[in-house]
């Protein structure tokens, strides 16, 4: 795959002001879309994850010429795919909602996103595996939803039909409303307020799932949805109920050939563009002029010059380490360290010689415990000895992705971020045994002599690799008081001409919000016709 992306996309040699370098150091001739003879202005994309590839996309369409440069050797970030004994790994994101989100970036190219990319429904969405085996599979079928929760807890039937208002008046206010709000001034806040307060946003979600249901299992089933975004459930807004309406209403899908197939082909509608990216390309500073982002330095010490930056990097890292402390007067060192940051992520990925055909696409394995645990990783940033786990097993769905009678797995385990102060390189594999042995005495029946090929990422590799701040999955933890105008803003607060989408920046993380943070970005970025 790392070799179809280069020989599509191309690494541009060229240090020059224009950036329009194609495949094999050449240059492509790109439109003027301005006119008159004046060449387009140049918006530098730093990053190739969903955000910076749905902003490249949507800028190009504005008629600005795009240059992309991504660390890595291959596009998608958080979404980078491995290919290791003939198995197929999404690193990360697997769960797909809204899709009409990715197929607007089609639309917008003149394609159909359906002659491009194959989404699936998933039915169930998730399976919920509680510690005692039981299981609960969640969808949007009202009907089976009804029923497992009245064999379950009788009297909890009326209340999953009140939280489904909830939910619904939260969907409205806060997602229909507010969600594509680029939140610049206090002003924006206090146009939001009469929403919030009918939200009553500063209730967590759990607190607003235990108001209307009552047995234990319940709750973890109607507030674990923040855990997928790096957030603590006793603490992030209750705004998040919004998701069942949301789930409810375009499903969950998964993408046959895995998430990447979805990057794969947002590439190609960049290359058709004649959008260049450049792999291996880090980006080690944001060079300011007169308070203004002017271009780009990578770590070969190489300039590039441009009119406008995109930075679909990590947001505390891009303040904290691409711009230097004299250019930054809102986020500051000890602002970005005084922030409470999202959980970390280990992830087991793991191919085995035989089909476990018991096991759904996604399936939540539950440890023991649910508050403690949480409480451990979010607020004592401790490692503890039990865990819960999201199972990915894509080949439920998609054979494709791994050998023939082969599966291919993902285990991830939400752990506390590098505040705990876990030596990952000592405890690593040591974790993953744990994993496996969990999972073997529960879902996957004498895995470990089944196991053919194995992987791990831990939060020091989203740091060092992915340059995520303290080996966070997702920016700062989305509580009410880190979302919206106190999450760094769309359009820089610093620096001019300077613009952030990701997970880390508004309106938050997730595949949906990461998209939503792109098309946000046209509300903010100027015209091209400025530049003339």
């Amino acid at each position: 795959m790392t070799n179809y992306f280069k020989s599509i996309s191309g690494a541009s040699s060229g240090g020059d002001a224009g950036g329009a370098g194609a495949s094999n150091g050449g240059s492509a001739s790109l439109p003027t879309p301005t006119g008159g003879g004046h060449q387009a202005p140049l918006a530098l994309v730093i990053g190739t994850g969903f955000g910076g590839l749905a902003a490249a996309i949507r800028l190009r369409v504005k008629g600005y010429r795009v240059q992309m440069l991504e660390k890595l050797d291959a596009p998608g970030g958080r979404a980078y795919v491995y290919k290791q004994d003939g198995f197929t790994f999404d690193a990360g994101p697997t769960i797909i909602t809204l899709p009409h989100l990715i197929g607007e970036l089609f639309t917008l190219c003149g394609e159909r996103m359906e002659d491009h990319v194959d989404l699936r429904l998933m039915s169930p969405f998730y399976r919920i595996r509680f510690d005692d085996g039981s299981h609960f599979d969640y969808s949007n079928d009202d009907e089976a939803m009804l029923d497992q929760i009245a064999r379950i807890s009788p009297e909890d039937v009326q209340g999953f039909k009140n939280l489904l208002v909830a939910s619904e008046r939260c969907f409205k206010l806060g997602f229909e409303e507010l969600g594509m709000v680029a939140f610049e001034s206090i002003t924006d806040v206090l146009k939001a307020m009469p929403n919030l307060i009918k939200m009553q946003a500063w209730r967590s979600i759990y607190s607003l799932v235990a108001q209307h249901i009552k047995h234990p299992q319940l709750r973890i089933v109607m507030s674990f949805h923040p855990l997928l975004i790096g957030g603590n459930p006793y603490s992030v807004t209750c705004v998040y109920s919004l998701i069942h309406s949301l789930e409810r209403r375009w499903g969950v899908h998964s993408a046959m050939g895995g998430t990447g197939a979805i990057v794969r082909e947002l590439v190609r509608l960049l290359h058709d563009r004649q959008v260049p990216i450049r792999y291996n390309a880090p980006v080690t500073r944001i060079r300011v002029d007169n308070g203004r982002a002017c271009g780009v330095e990578l770590q070969s010490g190489e300039f590039i010059q441009s009119d406008i930056v995109v930075s679909n990097a990590d947001a505390a890292w891009t303040y904290r380490h691409l711009i230097e402390p004299q250019h930054r007067k809102h986020w500051t060192n000890k602002r970005i360290a005084k922030g409470n940051y999202s959980s970390g992520l280990f992830v087991w990925y793991f191919g085995t010689n035989r089909k476990y055909e018991d096991v759904p696409h996604h399936m939540m394995v539950l440890g023991p415990r649910y508050k403690g645990l949480l409480q451990d990783i979010f607020k004592n940033h401790t490692l503890s000895k039990d865990f819960s786990l999201y199972l990915y097993r894509p080949t439920a769905t998609d054979p494709s992705l791994a050998p023939e009678g082969c599966d291919s797995f993902y285990a991830l385990s939400v752990v506390p971020n590098l505040a705990s102060g876990t030596d990952w390189a000592a405890v690593g594999e040591q974790y993953r045994q744990a994993i496996a042995t969990a999972l073997q005495e529960s879902v996957l029946p004498d895995l470990n002599q089944h196991v053919v090929s194995s992987r791990f990422t831990t939060p020091q590799d989203f740091q060092d690799r992915l340059w995520s701040y303290q080996g966070a999955g997702f920016g700062l933890e989305p509580v009410l008081t880190q979302s919206a105008w106190f999450r760094p803003h769309n359009r820089s607060q610093d620096v001019k001409d300077l613009y952030l989408v990701g997970a880390s920046s508004q309106p938050g993380a997730g595949v949906p919000s990461v998209l939503m943070s792109a098309k946000m970005l046209e509300q903010v970025v100027p015209d091209v016709r400025s530049f003339a």
